[in-house]
């Protein structure tokens, strides 16, 4: 059956919260002190906003067709993601057919290819990209979980990250990522307050309760292998994630060699493309793939992404992203839970992720998500009126 063509192509932009969940006001645990790579200068290291974190904020891709119907998404990218959407890749998306998303993504990707291939220019792509399976889902009448071949579970499970697993584990989550404070510029006295806080944070949650690690591209692979080692044998933790620079693969094939049998290194959420996950399967870099798929490609390129993954016998448990996430996990047998970040302040209650941009984002409960919840057309989703959005570059 015809689609209705695409008629329009609009890129706007937002702050505070949204799809840039680091350009929160003072006081989140966000924006605590969280171990970075910019933790090696003291004057960075009490705020994550202090050296720009939060700078972009939220992108939102608007795909119309010409009946009318109109597909969004959200990811981060701000003014300059806005900038490439307006005045480069609309020009693959204009009087096209909302289906052709594999050709749209190939002519997106090659075309951007010399000053593109990860960070800023991928972000706008899955922008896109996730907007045009929006579209696509609400001309069909169908969610898109069903254009994915339909769900393989009748629920999510969900693990937590946040400040807090032991309120986590009290909500119903099956375990809960805690940030890693203090990096290796601080020193022993700063290895030692990590220990102290996992070990800690394991008396509050038990013994059986997943306790994970995210250390945020912050380490070493000596000091990550002490981390790693010490906390598997003292206090039973479940992973260490992204634990050194994403372009360092080599460093992450020898922390997997290092860390104990058992313990999971786990990265990918700053990893774009099939081409650079094809990196960690063949080097053995890592036991889970965490990919964003706000940040990876979008849709289009998870999906090739996660059949590599499948191949190589590696899980892919996506970072964040909510609904966009969802309607992906629930497909596949190699994603067999999710991440929910708490967005609340101080991490005691479960709130939409991407608060206050979007209306009627679904949210687990006890830890859980029905897949009934996600099948609405399209992602399901709508736009807050109630948010101010600004187009920068209207083509």
């Amino acid at each position: 059956m015809a689609l209705s063509k695409i008629r329009s192509v609009r890129a706007l932009v937002g702050r505070g919260g949204g799809a840039d969940y680091h350009d929160q006001s003072g006081g989140h645990w966000i924006d605590d002190h969280i171990a970075t790579p910019m933790a090696r200068y003291p004057e960075y290291r009490e705020s994550r906003q202090s050296f720009g974190i939060n700078v972009l904020g939220t992108l939102v891709v608007e795909i119309e067709a010409e009946d009318g119907t109109t597909g969004f998404a959200v990811t981060t990218g701000g003014v300059p993601a806005a900038y490439i959407v307006e005045h480069h890749l609309a020009r693959f998306l204009i009087g096209r057919d909302p289906a052709e998303f594999e050709k749209i993504w190939d002519q997106m990707y090659f075309s951007t290819q010399y000053y593109g291939r990860k960070g800023l220019v991928i972000n706008a792509i899955s922008g896109v990209d996730l907007a045009l399976w929006d579209l696509l889902g609400k001309l069909r009448g169908e969610p898109v979980h069903a254009l994915l071949g339909g769900a393989v579970r009748d629920e999510l499970q969900f693990y937590a990250t946040g400040a807090r697993p032991d309120l986590a584990k009290e909500l119903g989550f099956v375990g809960g990522k805690m940030p890693l404070h203090h990096g290796p510029a601080e020193g022993e006295e700063g290895l030692a307050r990590n220990l102290a806080g996992i070990g800690e944070m394991r008396s509050r949650v038990g013994k059986d309760f997943w306790l994970m690690l995210d250390c945020w591209m912050s380490l070493d692979v000596s000091y990550a292998t002490r981390l790693a080692t010490r906390a598997w044998n003292e206090f039973g933790l479940k992973w260490i994630e992204e634990a050194i620079s994403p372009d360092d693969y080599w460093g992450y094939a020898e922390l997997r060699r290092n860390v104990p049998r058992g313990m999971l290194v786990t990265t990918g959420e700053h990893e774009a493309t099939r081409w650079g996950f094809r990196m960690l399967f063949e080097m053995e870099c890592c036991d889970i793939i965490q990919p964003d798929i706000g940040w990876c490609g979008g849709l289009t390129e998870l999906l090739k992404i996660s059949a590599l993954a499948d191949a190589h016998s590696k899980l892919v448990v996506p970072h964040g992203s909510s609904v966009y996430s969802y309607h992906f996990v629930c497909t596949r047998h190699n994603s067999p839970f999710a991440e929910f970040l708490m967005m609340h302040p101080d991490a005691s209650a479960v709130v939409p992720m991407f608060h206050p941009l979007l209306q009627n984002e679904p949210v687990p409960e006890q830890g859980r998500l029905r897949i009934s919840a996600l099948d609405k057309p399209g992602f399901g989703v709508e736009l807050n009126p109630d948010v101010a959005l600004d187009r920068p570059f209207p083509n």
